[in-house]
């Protein structure tokens, strides 16, 4: 805000000085004003550029230079056709003023337009080759960790992509005055740190952006869908959106539940009571992974080991639930194991 103000500043003081040297006060302040409203219009121009991504302004460039180009072949051509080199028919400057015109916004419009249908290489990981899909990190994901966690591990290796968006949003919530989600935001900048110093994989941060669009969920459904690439979020909700989209989603949830011990009825194992269950006379227990264990009449065992028997297992959205039986040999009393 402070390089913004001091621009402000600096355009109309510059203004009312080069307006002096042709104007006395106040005619002068016609160019304190014109610097005003100079600097406003770069203000909101820099807002507007902002917004774009890095493709839509490079297409725009080209396009205004090569517009600019054929307006000065053009022009330039035609002092060289028979009848004209030498008769002032066409007034040579104002044509060149308007083809300029035309054709450089011609030029700026076709290029930032079509700019977004040029396909660029498919990138390459770190290693050269190239990688599978175009996986973009959603906010969630990122301030969840276990994603950094996964990285660590070396099972996930090239590109990783965080629309600048999503960064945005991150630095929202890290700004914000609430504890809890400045909190959140903050500990996901971290995160996002973290992951940038592993050297299996590349964050990537684009600039591609949807101004038409709103919803931080709604931008990455549309840059999923123009790229063919897949969403990396543990976002219930979206999750949802994207299938109906048509879009691959890799949920980190879905990905811990598959990793999940597997059980089968009949097993034994000996788990920890930790509270009452729903039902009469329930006990819960949980394992390492955080898997849910119901115990038939373990209420009574509450804080003490138990060696159980798996009656069935039930896969929920939530995740695995077991249940049990207190083993036989333990109806009568408890084997205390620490």
């Amino acid at each position: 805000m402070s390089i913004r103000f001091l621009l402000i500043v600096g355009c109309s003081i510059g203004g009312y000085f080069i307006a002096l040297q042709y104007n006395k006060f106040p005619f002068s302040l016609i160019g304190l004003l014109a610097g005003f409203f100079l600097s406003i219009f770069v203000i909101k121009l820099e807002q507007t550029i902002k917004k774009l991504s890095l493709r839509v302004i490079a297409g725009g460039v080209i396009g205004t230079f090569l517009g600019l180009l054929i307006a000065f072949l053009f022009t330039y051509g035609l002092k060289f056709m028979p009848g004209l080199e030498t008769q002032e028919i066409i007034p040579w400057g104002y044509l060149y003023f308007i083809m300029t015109c035309v054709l450089g916004y011609l030029g700026l419009v076709l290029g930032s337009k079509k700019a977004e249908e040029f396909s660029f290489p498919k990138s390459r990981s770190p290693k050269g080759e190239k990688d599978p899909y175009y996986r973009i990190l959603d906010t969630s994901v990122i301030i969840d960790g276990r994603m950094a966690d996964i990285c660590d591990t070396g099972f996930i290796e090239g590109k990783l992509i965080v629309p600048r968006f999503v960064l945005d949003e991150l630095q929202q919530i890290a700004d914000s005055s609430d504890h809890m989600k400045r909190s959140r935001g903050r500990r996901g900048l971290e995160i996002l740190n973290r992951m940038q110093r592993n050297s299996d994989i590349v964050i990537d941060v684009v600039d591609a952006d949807f101004p038409d669009i709103k919803g931080v969920d709604a931008k990455l459904v549309a840059l999923a869908k123009e790229k063919e690439g897949r969403i990396v979020t543990n976002d219930y909700n979206l999750n949802k959106v994207a299938e109906l989209q048509g879009i691959k989603i890799l949920n980190v949830n879905e990905l811990a539940n598959a990793m999940k011990s597997l059980v089968l009825p009949g097993e034994t194992m000996t788990v920890r009571i930790i509270k009452e269950g729903t039902e009469a006379g329930q006990g819960v227990a949980y394992l390492d992974d955080g898997t849910m264990v119901v115990v038939d009449n373990g209420s009574r065992h509450i804080g003490e080991n138990v060696g159980v028997v798996v009656t069935s297992v039930l896969q929920t959205t939530a995740g695995r639930m077991i249940f049990s039986a207190m083993k036989n040999n333990e109806r009568g009393g408890v084997s205390s194991h620490t």
